[in-house]
């Protein structure tokens, strides 16, 4: 699925890229995009190391290499790519805010396939409910449950995906198309984590119903919306 994403974000890219007056050139698309995926292993690893279970990886500080038994966050993730961008930016000497523009529109498919795996791996799955379309998980058989991997599917990859790429197609003030990814982002996982089951280990963090999930979530919604809102000139 990380493959899958990275593909498609690569022909998309290099879609946008060849776009007239883009202010980029195709076949510098592989190379930021290789910067991009290191980013997003090592931060999306990092995250679920020091947000989700950092007790556990500090007495078994080894384990947190062993990517291959699972623990990927996204919030960690998308630093991790901040960093990659904001490295990217310096190389090529580009406002930070140009190189986000270009690459948020191209975000929502990788989660659009990560979530799908989720689902295909039956885990991160939502709360026991008694919906018709409630789905029955091996690793969970004890009740059917919300397929809230399939919310954020569908919310976090399609809608959003929609939505930037259109929004994304006119000229926009520097930092409107990456706040319009932090806020849409925000706001649709705060949403499906009131439906989604907390990591057994944490449970609610904040006020017995805010989940680490939604923690997280709210700085990109107060992030995005400033930078949505900023005034400035369209680009």
């Amino acid at each position: 699925m990380y493959l899958a994403g990275f593909v498609t974000g690569l022909m998309l890219g290099r879609y946008r890229a060849n776009r007239p007056g883009s202010g980029w050139d195709p076949d510098e698309i592989i190379d930021f995009l290789f910067y991009i995926a290191i980013g997003t292993i090592a931060g999306g690893r990092l995250g679920y190391v020091l947000f989700y279970n950092l007790p556990y990886y500090l007495q078994h500080p080894l384990e947190a290499f062993f990517i291959w038994d699972g623990g990927m966050s996204f919030h960690g993730g998308l630093l991790g790519v901040i960093a990659a961008f904001w490295y990217y930016a310096v190389k090529t000497k580009r406002h930070i805010l140009t190189v986000a523009d270009f690459i948020a529109p191209l975000v929502p498919t990788a989660l659009l396939f990560g979530r799908l795996g989720n689902f295909i791996n039956q885990e991160l799955w939502g709360r026991a409910t008694d919906l018709p379309w409630g789905v029955l998980f091996s690793t969970m058989p004890d009740a059917p449950r919300h397929p809230s991997q399939l919310y954020e599917a569908v919310l976090e990859g399609l809608v959003l995906f929609v939505v930037l790429w259109i929004y994304s197609a006119k000229p926009r003030v520097a930092g409107r198309v990456s706040g319009l990814f932090l806020l849409g982002y925000g706001v649709f996982r705060f949403l499906v984590e009131f439906v989604r089951e907390p990591d057994a280990h944490l449970g609610s963090v904040l006020f017995e119903w805010v989940s680490m999930g939604q923690l997280l979530s709210l700085p990109m919604i107060c992030i995005g919306l400033w930078l949505f809102l900023r005034r400035g000139v369209a680009k």
